[in-house]
């Protein structure tokens, strides 16, 4: 019998990707990263919440390794990320060591907050932009 986090996951994933994210893509100001898929090797565009500081763009992901663009990263880390509406290329690295609690408390309030009360994994990833 599945435990509580893998019926929180799996009812917030469902939401998302069927409901939430197909809204958000189309919003011009959200920010959407946009990786290329593992297997179909096609852009795939996921709305987040992150903020940029100097060169590089911050966010944590709040179901970790069992993000699809988490693991799109892992297979090729060059991204786009729209940010106030303009693309940048990056690369992406995931940091399993950083402290993605003390990470949220530096990113836009509203989303950190949602991540907090959505996520069942969280995990920090650093996007260096070019």
């Amino acid at each position: 019998m599945p435990g509580f986090a893998d019926l929180k996951y799996r009812a917030v994933t469902a939401l998302q990707r069927h409901v939430v994210n197909p809204v958000q893509r189309r919003m011009p100001l959200q920010t959407l990263l946009e990786t290329t898929g593992r297997v179909s090797g096609l852009p795939r565009r996921t709305p987040l919440g992150g903020r940029r500081i100097g060169d590089s763009f911050w966010l944590v992901s709040e179901h970790g390794e069992k993000s699809q663009y988490i693991r799109n990263i892992r297979v090729d880390p060059r991204v786009r990320v729209r940010i106030r509406g303009r693309w940048h290329t990056g690369t992406a690295h995931v940091l399993p060591d950083d402290d993605p609690q003390a990470r949220l408390r530096t990113l836009p309030r509203l989303n950190s907050a949602a991540v907090r009360a959505l996520g069942t994994g969280l995990l920090t990833v650093r996007v260096d932009l070019d």
